[in-house]
This record gives C-alpha cells, sequence and structure tokens, in this order.
C-alpha cells in the first residue's frame, strides 16, 4: 500500500511538472523583447561624398556617418528587427544616376563601382537611405533585400519572428531628386512584392492575429498575440508612416484585411496592433502604458549618432524598461567610421530575451 502511493505521487508530482513545463512554453510573442537595426540595408558614404557633405551642412552629414554588414550577417549575430526603406520606381531607371557620383568627380576623385549589373534598370521598388546622397545599399532592389531574408530564413527555420519596418520615402526636404510619390496604387506595390518572395506560411499578418474578432485591435486587446512557439520562422512588417499614407494604405481594406503590412496606428482606431513610438525616455510612461494593454510597440536606442559619438546608453536603458518589444539600433556592433565604444545588445551579448 505504501509503495502504491508513494507511485501515485510520484506520477502525480510528475504530471504537475509537465503541465508547468507547458505552460512556461506557451510565451505570446508580444512578451519578447528583440534588438535590431535601423536603415538596416545601408552602406557608408564613401569617404569624399562625405566630406563634401561635411562641409555643406556637419550635423546633418555626422547623422549619416553609420554603415551595415550585411542583412544575412546581422541575422547571424542574431538581430531580430529590421528596416527597410522603399522608393518607387514602375518604370525602372529613375534612380539609375546619383548627382553624388558627379559630386565625387568633380572633387576630383573616382567613384567607387556603382549598380555594375544596372539592377536599377528595373521596374519594381528600390530599396536605399537617400535619393542622391545616401544611395549605397546592400541590396537595391526591395525584392532582393526580401529574397536574401527568405534564403536565410529557409536555412534557419526555428527563428524568432522578425519585424521589419517600412518606410515608403517620397519626401524632398534637401532638394534632391524629385522622388516619385506613394499613391494608393505603389503602396499596393509594397504588398505585391512581398507576396511574391513570401507566402503565408511565412508570414504574420494582420488576418493572422485578429483571427475572428470584428477589428484588429480588438484581437490584441482581448486575446492578445499568437503564442511564440506558432509563429517561428516567419517575418511581420509594419509601415511606418504618416497618417496620410496609412490612411491610403488602409483604403478598401477596413482594419487591414487581407493587408500584408501592420501599421503604426493610434489606439482607438480598428488597424491599432503595432506602435512606432521612437523616443523611449520622452514617452517611456506612454510605452508601458501600451505595452500593458496588449500592442507591440518599437522604440530606438539611438538616433542620429549622437549616442554613439557620446558613448550615452540612457536612451537604450529605458528602452529596455519601457517593456518596448522592438529596439532599434545603428550599433550592434561599434562605428568603424569614428572613434566609439557604443555597442547595443542584452546581456551575454544576446539580442533577443523573453521580458523579464
Amino acid at each position: 500500500m505504501i509503495l502504491k502511493n508513494k507511485i501515485i505521487v510520484l506520477l502525480s508530482l510528475s504530471l504537475f511538472l509537465l503541465l508547468s513545463f507547458k505552460k512556461e512554453k506557451a510565451v505570446k510573442m508580444n512578451a519578447i523583447q528583440v534588438i535590431g537595426s535601423h536603415n538596416s540595408y545601408k552602406i557608408a558614404i564613401e569617404a569624399p561624398l562625405w566630406n563634401y557633405l561635411f562641409q555643406q551642412d556637419s550635423l546633418a552629414a555626422k547623422s549619416l556617418q553609420y554603415t551595415h554588414i550585411s542583412i544575412e550577417k546581422q541575422l547571424d549575430l542574431g538581430l531580430r528587427n529590421l528596416e527597410y526603406d522603399v522608393l518607387f520606381d514602375p518604370k525602372g531607371g529613375y534612380y539609375s544616376n546619383p548627382k553624388g557620383l558627379a559630386i565625387v568627380k568633380s572633387l576630383g576623385a573616382t567613384p567607387l563601382e556603382y549598380d555594375k549589373e544596372n539592377k536599377l534598370a528595373q521596374p519594381g521598388l528600390k530599396m536605399f537611405h537617400i535619393q542622391d546622397i545616401d544611395f549605397r545599399s546592400h541590396y537595391l532592389l526591395f525584392k532582393e533585400g526580401l529574397q536574401a531574408l527568405k534564403k536565410w530564413s529557409d536555412k534557419n527555420p526555428n527563428h524568432t519572428p522578425i519585424f521589419i519596418l517600412i518606410n515608403a520615402k517620397d519626401d524632398n526636404n534637401r532638394k534632391l531628386r524629385e522622388p516619385l510619390p506613394f499613391t494608393k496604387s505603389a503602396l499596393d506595390i509594397i504588398d505585391i512584392e512581398i507576396r511574391s518572395v513570401f507566402n503565408d506560411s511565412k508570414l504574420i499578418t494582420p488576418d493572422l492575429v485578429r483571427g475572428k474578432f470584428e477589428t484588429l485591435e480588438e484581437a490584441v486587446l482581448k486575446k492578445g498575440w499568437p503564442d511564440l512557439k506558432d509563429v517561428k520562422g516567419r517575418f511581420l512588417f509594419v509601415l511606418d508612416e504618416n497618417q496620410t499614407k496609412i490612411n491610403r494604405y488602409l483604403e478598401g481594406y477596413f482594419s487591414l484585411k487581407n493587408r500584408v503590412l501592420f501599421v503604426n496606428s493610434k489606439e482607438g482606431n480598428p488597424e491599432a496592433a503595432f506602435r512606432v513610438i521612437n523616443d523611449p525616455i520622452k514617452n517611456f510612461k506612454y510605452i508601458k502604458e501600451l505595452v500593458a494593454k496588449g500592442y507591440m510597440v518599437r522604440t530606438r536606442a539611438d538616433d542620429g549618432t549622437t549616442e554613439a559619438r557620446a558613448n550615452d546608453y540612457t536612451k537604450f536603458e529605458k528602452a529596455k524598461a519601457s517593456g518596448a518589444q522592438v529596439i532599434s539600433t545603428d550599433y550592434y556592433i561599434p562605428s568603424t567610421l569614428f572613434k566609439s565604444s557604443y555597442k547595443v545588445s542584452f546581456e551575454n551579448n544576446r539580442f533577443e530575451r523573453i521580458k523579464k
């Protein structure tokens, strides 16, 4: 009888531990915190052109003095957030001859090789930072940048979800080549190009998160985000844009039904789920409130090379403490362009963790 009771106790304890283990494994995807890169595709402006820009506007030039290793190498390091800037070019060739190349020649220098394969002549979305002056990119074509993600993911199928912010760039505050505007049909091309590379099994879409709820916001506030284990190996894309472009993207797609991208819509809107709040110092309390309610938030650890030049971790510490799930930096490795030891990572040089 004593032996039988011991066996029952042991079995009960084993069952309890098993259930507890399963419960611990059911981590929601918004319970993680990841670090990633800002303007992730960017290659540094070549020295003669940067020096010219510095003479014209030293502060602006300093803000552009950063570079990134390839997308694949960033992912290999463990980064799980990227940012892609796209420019509309439906016919191709619109951005093929940036003025910066002519400026370098006018200074008596020889420009570095650029677009040797004439990829910019192809129709479709292009990917670089600023037309004419900050145009060097690991992938000049948006679709190429997407294919790099897909190729890496196929080799690493159990990776934590990767969050990718999209800027649809058509501003021209520097009096450069006039970019083509992102009309509604131009914004549609973003979805089309993403779906040409990824099927639904590789995406976390608004439809997936919404489920049977009427609105996306209702789903994240009442049901919550999917379990992390169910969205491994997937990508979540966010349109980080002004309200005018967001409204264009939403037109005809209530609460983002059948859309690929989430959008940075303020809470209280049917499509609100993922917020972009860039300043974790100024908006520390606000970010904490959003996270507590169930929204996902992306914030920044540094901006415009300012923190890196001062070795100032204040913003990064606030970003971590805010609970924001996605933290962006230009310095997952220290700068190679100016003297600084500033480097952003979690403990043990990691770039993702379950929030405490």
